[in-house]
């Protein structure tokens, strides 16, 4: 009987140890600020709009940044968090409103 011609190569090796540890990727909470001059409705929109929310968790977290001054929208990616950040920070200037959102590493 033969063995495949491919065979040998893998009795020397321990295929665990060849993988590389890949650590998972850092992830960024995105923040949004409360300020004085965004309306609740805007607020509410706005995660609703980039971040999926329903209405009721939507008014949840505008309510928390509202009363405590800021709120996490998610945990994201670093991509994906830049990308929600850069949208929403147009989004609101384009409506003339001074909301701010960022991110931090989780």
């Amino acid at each position: 009987m033969s063995q495949s011609p491919d065979h040998h190569l893998t009795d020397d090796l321990d295929v665990q140890e060849a993988r590389p540890k890949l650590k998972p990727p850092a992830m960024f909470k995105v923040l949004l600020l409360n300020d004085d001059f965004t309306p609740m409705e805007f607020v509410v929109l706005v995660l609703k709009s980039f971040f999926g929310m329903n209405d009721e968790k939507a008014t949840q977290i505008m309510l928390h940044v509202h009363t405590r001054g800021i709120g996490v929208c998610g945990v994201f990616s670093r991509d994906v968090a830049e990308t929600k950040v850069k949208q929403v920070s147009d989004f609101s200037r384009k409506h003339q409103h001074p909301l701010l959102c960022t991110m931090e590493e989780a």
